[in-house]
């Protein structure tokens, strides 16, 4: 006998071994059609078992999930290549949900939210594919906020600090430093175990590679992630993008670790949901968005949390970005996210366009979290800060009104002018906490009331290299510690009085 025949006789005894245990019979199989394309959005019949949200696959390899599920048909929200699907094409359940690629083969890679590459690096190398819609941690598995996000601006920092765990909303008008905020955070990270996640959500291509260029150019790009669903894209990805991005960020804190996660912008989310909701003919509401428009932002953000001990300790903060018209807080997207989050960063275009930069609105600014996971070294050289702006600004507006002040008030208003200046800050120039901390000890002990406020300036910027230089042990402590005992309060106050007696005074210097 031949090998042939023998490997024919082999083939012929598998095949019958199948055939054997396969159950003969027929088998149903639900198929749909779509009745309507258009926008990113199809309307398919003939599916009456399919679920909410589950992936649908279209007979030329597209893909969309449900979004819509009425008594004869389903409202499909497209991901991509919309022009190749046609009214009378096939359409199957896949009996799943939509899925994105996790774990460490995605840290300092750039990803569509499907996690599709965009960088050019290769294939993504997961460790596993999770879906997008996940629950939030319960009570009974979260812990208090206890631990700082130190964002490296001194406004932030010393005002309005953050928590690991924490959701602060970052809000103002277009075009004035709200991602800038966002994005020193993200860099400020470099020294820090924090894993970052930036999502772009209907951004204009520009933004999003200054962004990008910014995080890999000056930050831990190798802890990053960037999710970019811009504003050429599908609807459909920029609804899905903060919720992959959250999906991403979770397989770190699920693992005890800690992440980071910036959302730019919720009020370009809203617009796509609104958008989806009106094609697939829901009933509009206030400002023509659907009523459960505060529930998608809701279920997303209480995703952010403290883990406890018992769930390995792991953290996801969040930094959503909302875009507001005209300062008007009290629209329906601004109120919303306010409602939801634990604080928020008012930027103000009035402050802005005077040229104070981050043109963060301390008035209206807050963090309802923060004053319990500020670091203590930072907590304690701040301690009557906020008072001493608030006064200043309050009596540099009387004062506006003409009249010739006292000494006192004129002492305030030299001191109020010097907490303003430090406030102050250039772009992706995050300091450190011990800069931080010496920068409010030198403006508190009255150190910077000599200097001009062009010194001022000068002062922050050698800050760092002179305390290295002159308190080193100071420095390396309140790094490690984040702690300030009278000794290292002490050593700090004389290496910065070395300090500024080697910068020369500016005469008669004025607030």
């Amino acid at each position: 006998m031949t090998d042939a025949s023998t490997q024919a006789d082999a083939w012929l005894d598998r095949s019958r071994a199948r055939l054997g245990t396969t159950t003969l019979g027929p088998r149903a199989e639900q198929i749909g059609r779509v009745e309507e394309v258009g926008d990113g959005i199809a309307l398919v019949s003939g599916l009456p078992d399919v679920r909410l949200d589950e992936l649908l696959r279209f007979d030329r390899g597209q893909f969309g999930f449900a979004q819509v599920l009425e008594r004869d048909r389903v409202g499909c929200v497209l991901f991509d290549d919309v022009d190749a699907i046609q009214a009378g094409d096939t359409v199957r359940g896949t009996g799943d949900v939509v899925r994105v690629p996790v774990g460490p083969g995605l840290l300092g890679r750039v990803v569509d939210p499907l996690g599709r590459p965009l960088d050019g690096k290769g294939p993504i190398v997961a460790e596993t594919m999770e879906p997008i819609e996940r629950p939030a941690p319960a009570i009974i598995d979260r812990d208090l906020v206890t631990q700082p996000v130190q964002t490296g601006l001194v406004v932030v920092d010393t005002l309005f600090a953050l928590g690991r765990g924490q959701r602060e909303l970052i809000i103002g008008d277009r075009a004035i430093g709200k991602t800038t905020v966002a994005i020193d955070a993200i860099i400020n990270q470099k020294d820090s175990d924090i894993v970052c996640v930036y999502i772009a959500v209907g951004q204009k291509s520009s933004s999003v590679r200054r962004a990008i260029d910014a995080i890999h150019g000056q930050g831990a790009a190798e802890r990053s992630i960037i999710v970019v669903a811009g504003a050429a894209g599908s609807p459909g990805l920029q609804w899905i993008a903060p919720f992959a991005g959250f999906t991403m960020a979770e397989y770190f804190r699920d693992r005890g670790r800690h992440a980071l996660v910036v959302i730019d912008d919720l009020t370009k989310h809203a617009a796509s949901h609104r958008e989806i909701a009106l094609l697939t003919r829901q009933s509009p509401g206030r400002e023509a968005y659907p009523g459960d428009v505060f529930y998608v932002h809701a279920r997303l953000l209480e995703r952010a949390s403290k883990l406890s001990k018992a769930k390995g300790g792991g953290s996801l903060t969040a930094l959503p970005i909302a875009e507001t018209d005209a300062g008007n807080l009290s629209a329906y997207i601004p109120t919303n996210l306010i409602s939801i989050t634990d604080g928020q960063i008012v930027l103000d275009a009035k402050l802005f366009h005077e040229g104070q930069k981050p043109a963060v609105d301390v008035g209206t600014s807050v963090s309802r979290v923060g004053g319990k996971t500020q670091s203590h070294a930072l907590r304690a050289a701040a301690d009557t800060l906020r008072l001493d702006y608030a006064q200043f600004l309050e009596l540099e507006m009387f004062t506006r009104f003409g009249g010739m002040p006292d000494a006192r008030v004129r002492d305030q208003l030299t001191r109020g002018a010097r907490i303003r200046a430090i406030l102050e800050q250039p772009q992706h120039a995050p300091l450190r906490l011990a800069d931080e901390v010496a920068l409010v000890l030198a403006v508190q002990a009255g150190l910077l009331d000599s200097l001009s406020l062009p010194g001022v300036i000068e002062f922050r910027r050698g800050l760092g290299e002179a305390l290295d230089r002159n308190a080193p042990n100071a420095v390396s402590q309140i790094q490690k510690t984040g702690s300030l005992d009278d000794t290292l309060k002490q050593a700090l106050q004389e290496a910065m009085k070395k300090y500024a007696a080697s910068m020369v005074p500016a005469k008669g210097a004025q607030p």
